[in-house]
């Protein structure tokens, strides 16, 4: 609260030092002069609702100016503006709806401003001036100095007028906009070398910490001797501060600084006001009490000390919508120039890209989440059954968002037998993954409740993909697995697809043999299954090419490597851990890998 000098206690609005509102304001190019348009506005105000005083009142935070006046006093008429002691306008823009007073001097929110006693407003009707964004930038209104009963024809005229008004305000903003594009453009053209190398550098990885970590040697020592890169979480807190130096030996230093700057900015820190208000600040020349006032760390000083510090600008990095997202913070040493309106134009570029590189990154990170729920969901939960150990995982590629076409089941018939099957559908993306769903649907009803033989249940899969027009070749193993004694008998038939291997009891390792034809083709081939016996402790693994198969090697030595691998491992290995160590090994992989294993109880 403050007095007005004649010792009238006045409470502060928020509202009119909100940030966005006066950056608004700003970008009008108004000022307390005349303007022609808007002196219109005020003229029709007086004369279609017959007042002394109309007036077009934008309201900044510490006074109210007029471009558009008809009828005030002098000295006001000249001045073109008031303190905010004098302004009703105010109280508009705090409510952000119009302000209608019959009589000024009965409402206790007003009854006291000066405007009453030195400009003669009794009477008053405002209608709220909006940008496009819907912030309350000021008031068109109608004043008397005689209190009056405003009719509603009269304040829907003045809200028309204010509508119309709005639209001025609006056409000058975004003039004002048109023009800074241009000039961005134009100044652009000279940077245009080193920000189309940084897009393209950016837009190289989808990897956040690859590509913040790119970002900040890009820009040091060309632009700035020191930089810092901060991410928001959600709630825009920063979430990490990664930082460069352009001496090595300061890298120690610099990590402790970025560590201890995470959870230590105070009120006070121009990074927290970039971050919060979305809008670059500048030190031209700054010292170390720049950074005390900024941190809630005293060992921060120190640090800046040992690194350097006689100037620094801070941009937003900006997603889509101009979400803030992060900010970028360009430190010089002294001895280096400080930092002018150039520096801060090319900052913001890079906080542009910047944004848009993180955006793609995280975007990716949240399409690729997507794609491995949507996998996960149509693969299926393994069945219990007596005397088998079941195990399965699933792994997409490390560098595709795409769903594939690789898939296992495993369920149970009414006699108790296990129905286990492994298959891969061509392609990695939705189509392929629907098809995949819709072959694995086919094998269960192919299968379930029938007795036939493997190799028949594969053809007459061939038989419903045709007569189906399912539209792919896929390869797959289907096996049937029943108890006997000593052990497993596994009845098996593969159509194309990477054998089965053999982990048995002991440790030794073997690759089951026999590969047929692919499923889907436009002429079914003769199918041939085959059998094979699992004794206690023996393990089936079923897997698909992704495992085994690399863009650099045959596929014989990516099974080679495998069984080689199998082979280390030494018997007795869990299950689970035995499938866990086979993703692991499979570090390197360019496909999509779906593994079913199942051993002898």
């Amino acid at each position: 609260m403050s007095e007005d000098g004649r010792g009238r206690v006045s409470v502060p609005i928020p509202a009119l030092a909100d940030p966005d509102r006066l950056r608004s304001l700003d970008e009008t190019r108004l000022d307390a002069v005349p303007d022609e348009a808007f002196d219109r506005f005020a003229r029709l105000v007086g004369d279609l609702l017959d007042v002394p005083v109309a007036l077009v009142s934008l309201v900044d935070a510490d006074r109210q100016f007029f471009p558009g006046a008809t009828g005030l006093p002098e000295p006001w008429a000249a001045r073109r503006e008031t303190p905010l002691t004098h302004s009703f306008c105010q109280h508009v823009v705090d409510i952000e709806m119009p302000l209608v007073l019959p009589d000024a001097r009965l409402y206790p929110r007003v009854r006291l401003n000066l405007a009453i006693e030195d400009l003669g407003v009794v009477a008053y009707a405002g209608m709220p001036l909006t940008d496009l964004d819907g912030r309350v930038l000021g008031s068109l209104c109608a004043i008397d100095s005689k209190p009056r009963a405003w009719s509603k024809e009269q304040l829907r005229t003045l809200a028309d007028l204010a509508a119309a008004c709005s639209s001025e305000l609006r056409l000058r903003i975004a003039v004002r906009g048109a023009e800074q594009a241009r000039r961005r453009a134009e100044e652009a053209h000279d940077r245009l070398a080193m920000l189309a190398g940084m897009s393209e550098m950016l837009g190289g990885t989808l990897d956040v910490a690859t590509a913040v970590d790119r970002l900040g040697h890009a820009m040091v020592p060309l632009l700035a001797d020191w930089c810092l890169i901060t991410l928001v979480d959600p709630a825009g807190r920063p979430r990490t501060v990664t930082g460069v130096h352009r001496d090595a030996e300061r890298e120690a230093d610099l990590t402790r600084f970025a560590e201890l700057l995470t959870t230590g900015l105070s009120a006070e820190s121009q990074i927290r006001s970039v971050l919060r208000t979305g809008r670059p600040a500048v030190r031209a020349v700054a010292d170390l009490d720049d950074v005390a006032r900024g941190t809630t760390r005293p060992e921060l000083v120190p640090l800046a000390d040992r690194l350097g510090i006689g100037s620094h600008l801070t941009v937003p990095i900006t997603a889509a919508g101009d979400r803030v997202i992060g900010a970028v913070t360009l430190v010089n040493r002294q001895g280096r120039r400080g930092f002018d309106a150039s520096d801060l134009r090319t900052a913001q570029d890079i906080g542009v890209r910047a944004g848009q590189a993180v955006g793609n990154s995280r975007l990716y990170g949240e399409q690729r989440h997507v794609a491995e729920v949507l996998q996960h969901s149509m693969l299926p939960s393994l069945p219990a059954v007596p005397g088998i150990e079941l195990a399965a995982r699933y792994l997409p590629a490390a560098d595709r968002v795409e769903v594939g076409g690789d898939w296992y089941d495993a369920f149970v018939q009414p006699d108790g037998e296990l129905i286990a099957a492994i298959g891969d559908v061509a392609g990695h993306d939705i189509e392929a993954a629907a098809t995949m769903g819709q072959l694995r649907n086919l094998v269960r009803g192919n299968a379930y409740g029938r007795n036939d033989p493997v190799e028949d249940l594969v053809a007459h899969l061939d038989q419903a993909m045709g007569g189906l027009r399912v539209p792919t070749v896929a390869t797959a193993v289907l096996a049937r697995v029943r108890p006997a004694a000593g052990g497993l008998t596994v009845f098996w038939c593969n159509a194309g697809h990477p054998p089965p291997l053999l982990v048995r009891a002991d440790g030794t390792v073997s690759v089951a043999d026999g590969r047929g034809p692919l499923l889907g083709l436009a002429r079914p081939p003769r199918r041939t299954g085959r059998t094979l016996t699992l004794a206690p402790g023996d393990t089936l693994l079923l897997h698909t090419d992704g495992l085994i198969e690399r863009r650099d090697q045959p596929i014989d030595e990516g099974q080679a490597e495998l069984l080689a691998h199998l082979a280390a491992g030494g018997p007795g290995v869990p299950l689970d851990l035995l499938c866990d160590r086979l993703l692991a090994a499979a570090h390197r992989r360019e496909d999509d890998v779906a593994l079913l294993a199942l051993r002898a109880g």
